[in-house]
């Protein structure tokens, strides 16, 4: 999906990602933020995750997101949940961003491992940043269960992009991580996703009729919908993966 294209069918999203709130709260339990914690978070999107983990569990950070719409609206939501003075965000490419030292307890990249190209270059990116004893969280699609060649190919998927959840722990070993704990979308929490972008992107069409970009759009809305109804329902899965560093890597 282009950053255009999120930009109009997430606009009425806080969560970006396949989470409710009762989920993003286990998430920071699951990942023991804790008061003090720094909080490093690659493709931060609206910056919910940094703001509510700040507001709950007393933490701080940076987010870093590439687009200009996504990143006020965090700067805004910081400001509304009174954590501005620990939370911060910024403008760039997540995948260029260098942390000055390992100065986080947690480093996150979630739902947008394509900023590494995969599992494993996300994980070179985030791992500089954390301290000893730190945790790297991702983000990451898992197939439930094997997926005929159709639903990868309308997807636009490569082959081997996504895999089993047990060969995305075998992923995450590869990259020299050791998974510690998970917290998985429900069918319920996909839905709630999925259909709340079409009833978005539904009323910005109806909103923009001459728009260089309706077209496209709803093209996209027809495809998005078909496949999410036709395929990834039953075969695709979502969850984040809490991960520490293996010893000795």
């Amino acid at each position: 999906m282009t950053l255009r294209r999120h930009e109009i069918s997430e606009a009425d999203h806080r969560i970006l990602n396949p989470f409710s709130e009762g989920k993003l709260r286990l998430l920071g339990e699951a990942a023991e933020v804790g008061p003090g914690d720094r909080v490093l978070d690659l493709a931060s999107g609206k910056g919910e995750l940094l703001c509510r983990w700040a507001e709950w569990f007393g933490s701080g950070g940076i987010g870093v997101d590439i687009s200009e719409v996504f990143v006020p609206i965090a700067d805004t939501r910081a400001r509304e949940l009174g954590v501005s003075d620990r939370v911060s965000f910024v403008r760039g490419d997540a995948a260029a961003f260098v942390a000055e030292s390992p100065s986080f307890d947690v480093a996150c990249c979630i739902g947008a491992t394509w900023i590494g190209n995969g599992i494993a270059g996300t994980v070179d990116l985030l791992r500089p940043a954390i301290r000893n004893g730190g945790r790297i969280l991702i983000g990451e699609p898992y197939w439930i269960e094997p997926p005929p060649s159709a639903a990868v190919t309308e997807r636009g998927f490569a082959p081997d992009e996504f895999v089993s959840l047990e060969a995305t722990m075998d992923r995450l070993g590869e990259a020299g991580l050791e998974l510690v704990e998970m917290v998985l979308a429900s069918p319920d929490d996909w839905d709630r996703y999925e259909a709340r972008q079409w009833r978005t992107i539904a009323t910005w069409l109806a909103a923009n009729p001459d728009h260089a970009e309706h077209d496209d759009m709803r093209r996209f809305l027809d495809d998005k919908r078909r496949t999410y109804l036709r395929w990834d329902r039953r075969y695709l899965g979502w969850g984040v993966f809490v991960t520490r560093p293996r010893s000795g890597r």
